[in-house]
C-alpha cells in the first residue's frame, strides 16, 4: 500500500489561491455592479454664461456633486471650450432662450443630462431651450457604436500577443523576441483598428495618423505590461494582469458613457488603467484634435515603461541564472573534446 505524502506548504498555497480567486470575483462584481448602480453625472464640467447675475444664480443652484459649473463671459467662449474638450457642455442664457452646447462624442450620457438641465432652466425662465451639438459623432455612426466596440479589440490586442508569443518563443531566450514582437504587433494592429474605425465603419473623424498612434500606444501599454508580468512572475503574473485589464479596466473605462458618468473613485481608477486611458486618448484624438489627450497618453507611457522594465529585469535575472550553467556546460564540452582527442591520438 503506497502513501503519497502531501508536499509541505500545500494547504497554505491552496488557501491563498482560493482566497485570491474569491477576492478577484468579488472585485469583478463590484467593478461591474457598483458603477452601474451609482452611475450618473459626477462633477461634470460645464460652462454657463448669461446677462447680469443670471449665470451666478445658475451656478449657485446647480454647482455641486453632479455639475462642476464654470462661468464664461460669452456664448462663443462656452462653445470654444466645449470644442476644446475643456468642458463637457454649457448653457448660454438670454432673455429669449437657453442655448445648450453639447459634445455627444465626449459622453452621450452627460449630453442627455445636460439637455435635461437646459430644459429645466428654460422652463424656469419661461423660454425655450435650443440644443447645439458642437462635437457630435459621425453621420454614419451617430450613436458612437464603433467607438464603444473598439475597446475589446484593444484589450485583446494586448492580451493575445503576450499569450501567443509566450508559447511560440518561451523561456528566457525568447524574452526579447516576445517584447519586440509585441511592439511590432501593437503598431500593425493599432494602424488596422484605426483604419477600420475611420475608413471602414466611419465611426470616428479627425487625423488618422494621430488616432492610429494613440491606438498603437494603448495596445503597446497592454501588451508590454502583460509580457513584463509574465516574464517576471510567470503565468500567475500574466493571469493577474489579464484579469485586471479585462475584469476591472473594461467596466471602468467609461468609453461608452464618458468617465464623468462613473462615481469619482471608480472613474479615477478606470482612467489610470490602460483600457480607460486608451479609450480617453482615442476619443480625444478622434473628435477633439488631440485636446485632452496628454494625461491619458502619459498614463499609457508609464505602463509601457513599467512593462518593459519588468521584462528587462527578468532578462537580467535570467542571464545571471543561465550564465554559470552555460560556463559549466562549456567546460564539460571542452573536457569531452579533450578526452576524445586524447583517445584518437592513442589509437
Amino acid at each position: 500500500m503506497s502513501h503519497h505524502a502531501t508536499p509541505p506548504g500545500t494547504g497554505r498555497k491552496l488557501t491563498l489561491v482560493v482566497l485570491g480567486l474569491a477576492g478577484l470575483i468579488a472585485a469583478m462584481l463590484c467593478a461591474f455592479a457598483l458603477p452601474s448602480l451609482h452611475s450618473g453625472p459626477h462633477h461634470v464640467p460645464i460652462g454657463v454664461t448669461g446677462p447680469g447675475q443670471t449665470a451666478e444664480a445658475v451656478k449657485e443652484k446647480v454647482d455641486g456633486p453632479e455639475w462642476d459649473v464654470r462661468l464664461y463671459k460669452t456664448p462663443d467662449a462656452v462653445e470654444t471650450a466645449v470644442k476644446a474638450g475643456d468642458i463637457s457642455g454649457g448653457l448660454a442664457i438670454t432673455a429669449q432662450s437657453v442655448d445648450v452646447y453639447t459634445a455627444t462624442a465626449g459622453g452621450p450620457s452627460a449630453t442627455s443630462a445636460l439637455t435635461a438641465l437646459g430644459d429645466g432652466v428654460a422652463e424656469q425662465n419661461k423660454t425655450q431651450a435650443s440644443v447645439h451639438d458642437v462635437v457630435p459623432f459621425t453621420d454614419e455612426d451617430p450613436r458612437g457604436a464603433g467607438l464603444t466596440s473598439a475597446l475589446m479589440p484593444m484589450i485583446f490586442g494586448g492580451i493575445f500577443p503576450a499569450l501567443i508569443l509566450g508559447n511560440v518563443f518561451p523561456g528566457h531566450r525568447g524574452l526579447r523576441v516576445r517584447l519586440a514582437g509585441a511592439l511590432i504587433f501593437s503598431a500593425v494592429a493599432g494602424a488596422a483598428v484605426a483604419a477600420v474605425l475611420q475608413f471602414g465603419t466611419h465611426s470616428i473623424d479627425g487625423s488618422y495618423g494621430l488616432t492610429a498612434l494613440g491606438v498603437m500606444l494603448g495596445m503597446a501599454a497592454l501588451s508590454t505590461i502583460l509580457l513584463g508580468l509574465q516574464a517576471r512572475f510567470g503565468m500567475v503574473g500574466f493571469a493577474f494582469g489579464g484579469a485586471l485589464m479585462m475584469l476591472l479596466g473594461n467596466p471602468l473605462s467609461g468609453l461608452a458613457t464618458g468617465p464623468h458618468w462613473l462615481p469619482d473613485g471608480w472613474a479615477t481608477v478606470g482612467q489610470l488603467l490602460p483600457p480607460g486611458a486608451s479609450g480617453s486618448l482615442l476619443r480625444a484624438n478622434a473628435f477633439f484634435d488631440g485636446a485632452g489627450g496628454g494625461l491619458p497618453g502619459l498614463v499609457l507611457m508609464v505602463w509601457v515603461v513599467i512593462g518593459v522594465g519588468l521584462a528587462l529585469l527578468a532578462d537580467r535575472r535570467g542571464r545571471r541564472s543561465t550564465g554559470p550553467r552555460s560556463k559549466v556546460v562549456a567546460a564539460s564540452a571542452a573536457v569531452d573534446a579533450s578526452h576524445s582527442e586524447l583517445a584518437t591520438s592513442r589509437e
